[in-house]
């Protein structure tokens, strides 16, 4: 009997195990993105993926993962693994059966997971980053003293719900944070970060004089409202935007783009909400401003992708490169906007994300019709008339209103655009014609070309673009070769060169439908002159008989002006519009099937009443359910302020990129930024800086060091080397040479000889003159083939493509550039000025230096090593007062005390805590 009940027991507690085992196996929820998308993507996607579907089986798209695949037998089996294929080959023995067939097995732990994960149902989810972003809930910071009635140091702690969700973070990580850096660290941190210079000793005093609760909140808003809050964030988005003052490539000529510049930092300033500053730079030609034009600034806002490199030299594909301009678009877009890695896409469906190849063209179907074109005078451009052309303009629109409303628009947008027009290469070549640097057409006596295909509605006048070097020329538009009905002749006006053109205005007889011209040049006395021709654009007449003549000779002179020209994008539609093919492979000279316009099926499609173009996609990229862009933008706003964004990888967000150390944090801040701010980046930015966590003190110890190494939990604050612009602000700023001068084009300031090399048009580095040598950095010339070296040195990008993050790298070079740099040498001058009468004795000027650029006092030991720095260097200047001349290049003075306090102000310069933000 007792052993009955010992077997009774022992099947018993057996039954309780199966049963537990079981609760235990099927309780735990699998979760697809977090436990299985990252198996399958290290095991799995490299064959059986957007690049490889091995075996006609896919892991990356659910509709072909319980499908059948080449053998038959179905990959998954949802709620059994034991007949799923994909167990039965992980597990097997054979090499030829097992999978992956190359490469190491999986671990017990994941054939587990995966197991587990087909038996609960094989559910497919989505990735966390590409679900709707819902409001989530602000954890609580109660803590066990409540429990007790005691002092709750937590709650006194949080300043705003940001800290709520940080706090719950260091709790889980078992770490602690820290208290408020002092007024002086504070005032700098916040500073740099939100104007991108170091504070005013105005704004320190008032400041540190300032007791009341909201004393920081009121520096925080003065520094929000100063003109130097547009110029720090614009900086940042010229990375994004890939601004630079020449077009790139290998003859790397200047663009006269600096406009956009000057759009980003007023928008900024104006807090311009960040969906219509996302709008405006997409679509802003496609919106309609006073009068039903878009206005200047919504024109100018659309250099953000005429930023784009264009290749000038001879013997280039202008397709060719058109098409890599178009393609740089779509993934800077997906990359700033969305932080998704789409440029894969372009060759294949995604590797990792379920994006496939046709939805690449989809939306390059988007971008496809704007009207540059790969030549050298970036048309279309933004004429930019005086203020007296102006007037006139706005007088013969007027006139055109009241006679023909339609005419009236198509003036206007051609005196502001010079659109549409026929840029020449387009034409067909015959004999005795080529293109000219491979950029237009050009034709030589009995040469002739046609015309592409044109669709006419009744115009019955011609403009065009053209000249040769010799008088006597002419050429004939026939409606075809036959040559029997002429339609035009056109003298040729001697411009000199065929490099030079000039405007001619041809009367027409009406035209209506499709023409193919065939167009012939006859220069009999110069046969061997080129004729060159660079537009052709078919326009109706003036009405009003001939006061309507008399406009249109205004019309011709404003045409004529020359006026500052900025790239612009603009809308090809009627005949100008293109089609969309798939590339095959990426190769766009083989085109699969035609595609329409649209967005990847993984996201929300175009709502109903948005239009197919960019207008219709710049709506939908700020709608309030698309997943993306607010995350990814919030993102880059902490990134900056941080060091590091919530989600590190600022530029991916899909599955391979890193996980968000603070996902509800970062979904809290992406609704309030929609929402409750109403895309108000100050609003943002405010809300980030007011928070208990930014104001924390970056003081460490070895216990966080190790925990929480690189930060990610923020259990300090944050301690960042400042970025290239501002090292080199501060210095100027400091030494009081930097100048408030904002707007206008790009300046020079000092580099040394030898960097610039432009052999096709000897361009050099002219060194700016005044104030402009002085000026922030922002607003320095940028060559794309010679960035300006000593930003290179601290990382700045070369801007040939968007760059998200500037990778921080900490070498030699860069204190070679603090020491010896012209631009810092002479900084070291001018703050040895201030040290020197700031104080009457040695230690008080060497201290007041530290002051001026840290705002702290300096310890006992460092003053020391300052003060034998400085001793050591008055010794050799005395001993050799030669070196005092090449010393001290930039002021008159030339005493051994003034060079080796200047020394000791280029030590300052350079010191950790200088060049960083603590």
């Amino acid at each position: 009997m007792k052993l009955s009940k010992n077997i009774l027991l022992a099947f018993t507690g057996a039954i309780v195990l199966i049963v537990w085992g079981s609760w235990q196996w099927n309780s735990n929820k699998v979760d697809y993105n977090l436990d299985v998308k990252p198996i399958l993507n290290k095991h799995c996607i490299g064959c059986h993926g957007g690049v490889k579907k091995a075996g006609n089986l896919s892991f990356l798209f659910e509709e072909d993962i319980y499908q059948p695949g080449k053998s038959g037998k179905v990959a998954v089996v949802k709620g059994d693994w034991k007949n799923s294929e994909m167990i039965r080959r992980i597990l097997s023995d054979d090499p030829d059966d097992r999978m992956p067939k190359e490469g190491p097995p999986l671990s017990k732990k994941e054939i587990d997971i995966l197991k587990k994960w087909i038996d609960q149902g094989a559910e497919w989810g989505v990735h966390w980053a590409y679900k709707r972003i819902e409001e989530p809930e602000v954890p609580t910071v109660n803590g066990w003293q409540k429990w007790f009635g005691g002092k709750n140091s937590d709650a006194e702690w949080v300043r705003n719900e940001i800290d709520h969700f940080v706090l719950k973070k260091l709790r889980e990580n078992k770490l602690s944070y820290n208290t408020e850096a002092d007024k002086k660290t504070l005032i700098r941190r916040v500073s740099l970060d939100l104007t991108g210079l170091p504070p005013s000793d105005q704004n320190v005093g008032a400041f540190l004089a300032d007791s009341s609760e909201n004393a920081y909140e009121k520096l925080v808003d003065k520094l929000l409202a100063s003109p130097a809050f547009g110029e720090r964030w614009a900086a940042m988005w010229m990375d994004l935007a890939r601004y630079a003052d020449t077009k790139g490539y290998e003859r790397d000529g200047a663009r006269v783009i600096w406009k956009f510049r000057d759009y980003v930092i007023s928008a900024f300033n104006k807090d311009k909400p960040f969906d219509q500053f996302t709008i405006e730079q997409i679509a802003g030609d496609l919106l309609e401003g006073p009068g039903g034009f878009p206005s200047d600034e919504q024109l100018i806002a659309t250099a953000f992708h005429r930023n784009t490199m264009n290749n000038d030299e001879g013997g280039t594909d202008n397709e060719e490169f058109r098409i890599a301009a178009v393609i740089d678009r779509v993934n800077t877009t997906w990359e700033v906007w969305h932080g998704t890695t789409f440029a894969c896409v372009q060759c294949h469906s995604h590797s990792y994300d379920p994006i496939k190849q046709d939805e690449y063209y989809k939306y390059f179907a988007f971008f496809n019709n704007s009207r540059d074109e790969d030549v050298p005078s970036e048309t279309p451009n933004l004429r930019h008339y005086s203020p007296d052309d102006s007037v006139m303009i706005a007088d013969l629109r007027d006139w055109l209103k009241e006679r023909d409303e339609k005419i009236a628009r198509q003036a206007y947008q051609f005196l502001k655009v010079t659109e549409p027009k026929i840029n020449s290469f387009r034409f067909k070549l015959g004999d005795r014609s080529t293109y000219l640097d491979s950029k237009y057409l050009g034709m030589m006596d009995q040469g002739y070309v046609w015309s592409p295909t044109i669709t006419l509605q009744g115009e019955d006048r011609m403009l065009i673009s053209l000249g040769t070097r010799t008088k006597g020329a002419k050429i004939n538009f026939y409606t075809d070769s036959t040559r029997v009905e002429k339609i035009a002749e056109v003298e040729v006006p001697a411009t000199g060169s065929a490099w030079r053109e000039d405007l001619v205005i041809v009367k027409l007889p009406k035209l209506e439908g499709e023409y193919t011209f065939f167009v012939e040049a006859l220069h009999p006395k110069a046969p061997d002159d080129w004729i060159a021709v660079t537009w052709v654009s078919f326009q109706h007449a003036f009405p009003g008989g001939k006061e309507g003549e008399e406009k249109e000779q205004i019309y011709a002179s404003l045409l004529t002006r020359k006026v500052l020209l900025t790239p612009i994008m603009w809308e090809g539609t009627g005949y100008l519009a293109r089609k969309t093919h798939v590339f095959e492979r990426g190769n766009w000279l083989v085109k699969g099937e035609e595609v329409h316009p649209g967005v990847p099926g993984l996201f929300m499609q175009l709502p109903e009443g948005y239009p197919p173009n960019r207008l219709g996609l710049a709506k939908w990229m700020v709608h309030r359910d698309h997943p993306l862009t607010s995350r990814v933008i919030v993102n880059r706003f902490w990134e900056q302020l941080f060091g590091r964004g919530i989600v590190e990888t600022l530029e991916d967000f899909g599955s391979q990129g890193a996980m968000p150390t603070h996902p509800e944090l970062l979904d809290w801040l992406a609704v309030k930024f929609m929402e409750d701010f109403g895309w108000s980046t100050k609003k943002l930015l405010k809300t980030i800086v007011m928070s208990a966590t930014y104001r924390q003190s970056t003081v460490t110890n070895p216990e966080k060091n190790f925990q929480d190494p690189d930060n990610r939990w923020l259990s300090r604050g944050p301690r960042v080397r400042l970025g290239a612009e501002q090292v080199r602000d501060q210095a100027l700023a400091a030494s009081g040479l930097l100048s408030q001068k904002m707007w206008g084009p790009s300046v020079m300031p000092p580099q040394p000889d030898g960097i610039w090399l432009s052999p096709y048009n000897g361009e050099k580095w002219i060194e700016s003159k005044g104030e402009d040598k002085y000026r922030r950095a922002v607003y320095t010339y940028w060559k794309r083939t010679a960035p300006y070296p000593s930003m290179v040195t601290f990382d700045a990008p070369s801007r040939e493509f968007c760059q998200s993050r500037r990778i921080r790298t900490n070498t030699p070079l860069q204190a070679l550039v603090t020491l010896n740099d012209p631009v810092y040498l002479e900084a070291a001058e001018n703050l040895a000025d201030r040290m020197r009468n700031s104080g009457r004795t040695l230690e008080e000027q060497l201290a007041q230096g530290y002051y001026l650029l840290t705002y702290k006092e300096m310890s006992e030991e460092k003053l020391e090593v300052l003060k034998k720095v400085y001793l050591e260097a008055l010794a050799e200047f005395k001993a050799d007062t030669s070196r005092l001349s090449e010393f001290l290049q930039f002021s008159e003075e030339k005493k051994p005390e003034k060079a080796a306090l200047t020394l000791a102000a280029n030590v300052l310069l350079n010191l950790d805590e200088v060049v960083s933000k603590e």
